[in-house]
C-alpha cells in the first residue's frame, strides 16, 4: 500500500511521541499541515515532522481529537479483513476471560472502542442482541461493515444502533437510533448477572441499555450488605440494591431522580422474588435527599454512591471535584459506626489519586476515620490498553468507618 493512495497529516516537530508510544489520539494542535483533502472518518497517513510514517488513522475535521489510529503498522489496508480481524480478536479475549458471545443469557462488553482497536466504537451483548454506540467519525465511516462483520461472527438476532448521544455532535456526526439488523424487540431483554435477573431496555435505557461496567462492583459489595439498612444512591434501576437484597441486606432504600427507574426497579424486586417490605424506593434529588437525613439525624450501615460523570471536560474538573467531596462528605456524615461506604466516579478526568484524595478530604471534614478495604476498576471486559490510560474511566473505593 504506497502513500500516494491516502491523504496525509504531517504533525508538529516533537508531537510524534505520544503516536511512536502508540497512544491512539491525535490532537488538532498536534497538526503541521495536512495533505490533500481528506472527508470525515477517511483514512490518512501519518507523519512525523522529519517525514518518518507512524501509522494510518481515521480523520476527523470537526473534532479537537483530529484523528484516531486504527493502526501504526505500515503498508496494511483498511478495510473488512482488517476489521474482521479487530473483532475476531476481541472475541477470542473475550472467551478467555470467561465471556461467551454464544451465550443466550449473557451480557458484556464486546468492543471497548479504542482499547479493543476501534476507536469511538462501543459494543454491548445483551442476550442476543447488541446495542452498539458510535462516537466517532472512523468508526461511522465503516459502520455499515462494522454491522455486517458483527452480525457474522456473533450470530445475533439483531442489533440496534444507539448513536444518539449528544457527543457524537463534537464529531460532526448527526444523531441516530434503530435497528441496523434483524429484529430488536421493543419490550425489556432478560439477561442474567451473578444470579440476578434484570430486564435491560436497550431502545431507552441509559448509554447503550444499562451499566454493565459496574458488574464486578455490584457483587463484591454486595457481600457486605448482610443484615444491614443499605443507601443505593442515583440507583438508576436499583442494580446494587438487587445484590443487597440477594445477600441478606435488612432494608434497602433506593434513590434515584428518575421515576421511570425507580418503577423498573420494582418490577426487578419483584421478579427476583425478593420481599418488598424490604424495599424502599425515593424520588429525588440525591443531594438533597441526603441533606434532609442528615438534617433529620437518619444514618444507615452501607452507603453507595454511584452518580453520573460530574466531570465533561477539563474546564469543568474544579467544580465536579467540588460536586464529589459534597456528596461524599454528606454519605459519611451518615454512616453508622463501622458503617461502609461505596463511592465512585466514572468521570474520565477523574485520576484514582485525585478521587482518593478528595474521599479523604470529605473524610476529615466529617471528623470520621475511614479505612480502604477495596479498590474498584472496570471488569474484564472493559479491559484498558496500556498506552491509553484515558480508557481507565471507572475507579472507585470501598471504605468502612473505623
Amino acid at each position: 500500500m504506497s502513500s500516494a493512495e491516502f491523504p496525509a497529516i504531517v504533525l508538529v516537530r516533537g508531537k510524534e511521541k505520544s503516536a511512536i508510544r502508540n497512544h491512539p489520539w491525535i490532537f488538532s494542535g498536534a497538526i503541521q499541515h495536512v495533505i490533500g483533502n481528506p472527508q470525515s472518518g477517511e483514512t490518512v497517513e501519518v507523519r512525523s515532522a522529519q517525514g518518518e510514517f507512524l501509522g494510518y488513522a481515521a480523520y476527523s475535521p470537526d473534532s479537537q481529537i483530529r484523528a484516531r489510529f486504527w493502526t501504526y503498522r505500515e503498508r496494511t489496508p483498511i478495510d473488512r479483513n482488517f476489521f474482521a480481524n479487530v473483532i475476531d480478536r476481541a472475541i477470542e479475549n473475550r472467551r478467555l476471560r470467561g465471556f461467551d458471545v454464544k451465550d443466550p443469557t449473557a451480557a458484556f462488553r464486546l468492543i471497548h472502542a479504542e482499547n479493543d482497536g476501534i476507536p469511538g466504537c462501543i459494543v454491548d451483548k445483551y442476550a442476543d442482541f447488541l446495542s452498539i454506540e458510535i462516537l466517532s467519525a472512523g468508526a461511522e465511516y465503516f459502520r455499515t461493515t462494522l454491522y455486517e462483520i458483527l452480525a457474522e461472527k456473533t450470530g445475533a438476532k439483531g442489533i440496534l444502533e444507539r448513536c444518539d448521544a449528544d457527543v457524537r455532535e463534537k464529531e460532526g456526526l448527526p444523531l441516530r437510533k434503530g435497528i441496523v439488523y434483524g429484529d430488536v424487540p421493543r419490550t425489556p431483554i432478560e439477561m442474567r448477572e451473578n444470579g440476578i435477573r434484570f430486564d435491560v431496555d436497550i431502545w431507552n435505557g441509559h448509554k447503550t441499555g444499562y451499566y454493565l461496567d459496574q458488574r464486578d462492583a455490584r457483587f463484591e459489595v454486595g457481600k457486605f450488605a448482610q443484615g444491614k439498612h443499605v443507601l443505593n444512591c442515583f440507583s438508576y434501576t436499583g442494580g446494587f440494591g438487587l445484590f443487597a437484597l440477594q445477600n441478606g441486606a435488612s432494608l434497602v432504600t433506593e434513590v434515584d431522580v428518575s421515576q421511570e427507574a425507580l418503577h423498573i426497579a420494582d418490577s426487578l424486586i419483584q421478579k427476583n422474588g425478593f420481599d418488598k417490605s424490604r424495599v424502599e424506593l425515593v424520588e429525588a434529588d440525591v443531594f438533597a435527599y441526603l441533606r434532609k437525613c442528615r438534617d433529620s439525624r437518619k444514618t444507615f450501615d452501607l452507603i453507595v454512591l454511584d452518580p453520573p460523570k460530574f466531570i465533561e471536560n477539563k474546564a469543568h474538573l474544579e467544580k465536579g471535584a467540588r460536586g464529589y467531596k459534597d456528596i461524599n462528605l454528606l454519605a459519611i456524615k451518615l454512616l453508622n459506626e463501622h458503617g461502609i461506604l461505596a463511592t465512585f466516579s466514572c468521570s474520565g478526568l477523574m485520576e484514582m489519586g485525585l478521587f482518593q484524595k478528595i474521599v479523604a478530604d470529605a473524610t476529615q471534614d466529617a471528623h470520621r476515620t475511614m479505612q480502604i478495604i477495596k479498590r474498584f476498576g472496570q471488569p474484564a471486559d472493559h479491559p484498558v490498553k496500556t498506552s491509553f490510560p484515558e480508557g481507565q474511566y471507572l475507579k472507585g473505593l470501598l471504605l468502612q468507618a473505623d
